[in-house]
This record gives structure tokens, sequence and C-alpha cells, in this order.
């Protein structure tokens, strides 16, 4: 969705925008903030992780139970009951799911079954972004909001060709919201490997990516068999390795269907109307 004015987006009388970029670079606090100002906040992840991959989750806690006797004794009576209580804010329910390859003496997967659970997560991201649409037109029917926001996770960009117009979720974003690419500096990137490793996010990686990164990591550090892989180590180095290769993507996305805010420039919006100004001055920007 690209705008012949500045004035034909900030006139709507409906609004729809879907912000993307890295992971941590101020989405969810856009969103969150929107959502004060009348905006319908529709989280890409929270969707994920409830309609799409909640039954792996909560399985998954399920399984982990069960090699306890007494809470087994109890699940098998219908005495307990386990569920997942992810939230817009806290992913880590689908973040712990995902994992991390390597020993698992170390709390790591074996690498097919961290596969396994990437393509589970493949299908699910691009389920939960063909939904955007039908929320759009729930948000105002049901709940009467006409301003719009979709946050994506950061693997957005690895579900999509970025240079192509009939691209499936490409093609539903770009005709029901405006494409809107947060770019964050290096300092911001250096910044988010730091946070990475306090709080790992839920992470998607390519496959042909995975399978190069591990055998480089493997390579870097003289390791032989795929279990004494260290996962925290693979976890941060692969992130960081992941995000530069997402850069330029993420930019060409923007490039060929959207428009660019610096998120240093978003840190500063406060409320709804400063983000239409934000909004503006980028639809014109690219005009220019």
């Amino acid at each position: 969705m690209l705008f012949s004015s500045a004035d034909e987006f900030v006139k709507a009388p409906r609004r729809a925008v879907t912000v993307f970029g890295m992971a941590g670079v101020g989405k969810t606090r856009l969103s969150n903030m929107l959502r004060a100002s009348k905006w319908f906040h529709y989280s890409a992840d929270y969707r994920i992780g409830t309609r799409y991959m909640g039954e792996y989750i909560v399985d998954n806690f399920k399984h982990e139970a069960m090699k306890l006797p007494f809470l087994a004794e109890l699940l098998r009576s219908d005495s307990i009951y386990i569920s997942s209580n992810i939230t817009f804010d806290n992913l880590d329910p689908l973040s712990t799911y995902l994992g991390r390859p390597g020993n698992p003496d170390k709390g790591g997967l074996p690498l097919e079954e961290y596969q396994r659970r990437q393509e589970q997560h493949r299908v699910a991201e691009i389920a939960a972004l063909r939904d955007v649409p039908h929320f759009i037109e729930r948000a105002q029917s049901l709940y009467n909001y006409d301003d719009f926001i979709t946050d994506t996770g950061g693997s957005l960009i690895e579900v999509i060709d970025q240079t192509d117009p009939n691209d499936e979720v490409v093609k539903t974003l770009a005709a029901s919201t405006a494409l809107l690419y947060i770019r964050g500096t290096g300092k911001d990137a250096a910044e988010l490997v730091r946070r990475f490793k306090q709080s790992p996010k839920p992470i998607y990686y390519r496959p042909e990516f995975l399978v190069a990164k591990w055998a480089e990591y493997k390579l870097i550090n003289g390791i032989v068999e795929d279990h004494d892989v260290d996962p925290a180590g693979f976890g941060a180095w692969g992130f960081e390795a992941l995000m530069h290769d997402r850069l330029p993507r993420y930019q060409a996305l923007a490039d060929n269907f959207g428009y660019v805010v610096e998120a240093s420039d978003l840190a500063t919006v406060r409320d709804g109307d400063e983000f239409i100004d934000l909004m503006a001055a980028a639809i014109e920007k690219r005009m220019r």
C-alpha cells in the first residue's frame, strides 16, 4: 500500500500499518503505545504462539511434566491443567519450545528435532501473516477500531521473497497495509545481541542458512559431533550472524514495497498523532 501523498495517509478514515525490522528494535513498544491511542494491535508472534503453535507448546510442557511420576499421575487423571501464559510482551513459551540446537545436557535439542520445530514455525508464521486482512476487518466490525498495526517478528523476512510482488505474504500485507521498516544502526545491533544473550527471543532460520551456519560454527570451534555444540554459544553466535544477513533484505523489502523510519526517530514518538506525523514524513521522503 503506497500512497500518492502524505495527506492521503494522514486524512484516511482508516489506516493499517505493518512494522518490521530487527527483533528488539521497537516494534512492540510502538504497537503498545498505539494501542493506547486507539489502534488495534495485532501481534504476529502472539498469533503464532496461540492459534498456530499453542498445542505444540503445551504438549511440550506436558512431555516434560510426564518425566516426573508425581505430575505424570495427576496428568493421567486430569487432576491438573497445564497451559501456556504467552502474552504480547512475554514470548518465553514460544522461545522455550523452539529451543536451541546442541548438547542435551546443556538444554539443547538434537539438530533434526530443532529443524522440525523450525518448520512448524515457518508454516505458522506464514499463516499468521496471511490472517492480517481478516483481523483488520474484525478490528473494525467487532471492536470499532479504524486504525490497525501489525507487529511482526524479526523473522518476517525469512518467510517471504522481498523482491516478488506475487509472494503470498508480501501480496497480502502490501495490499492491506503500509509496510514500514524500522531501521536500526550498528550500535542498535550490538545492543540487541547483548539483550538476546540475556533473554533469547523466538528465532527462525531459513533451512539452508541454518545448515551452513551450523557447519561453520562447528568448524570455527573445532567441534566434530553435533551433541558437543554448546546451545547457548551457538544461539548467540547464530543470532548475530542472522541479524546481519537480514539487514539488506529488510531494506530491499522497504525499497520495493514500503517506507523507512529510523529507530532513533521512532524512539521520540509519544502517541498516535506523532506516529502519523512520522509516517507522513516517511511517505514524503520516498516520494522525493
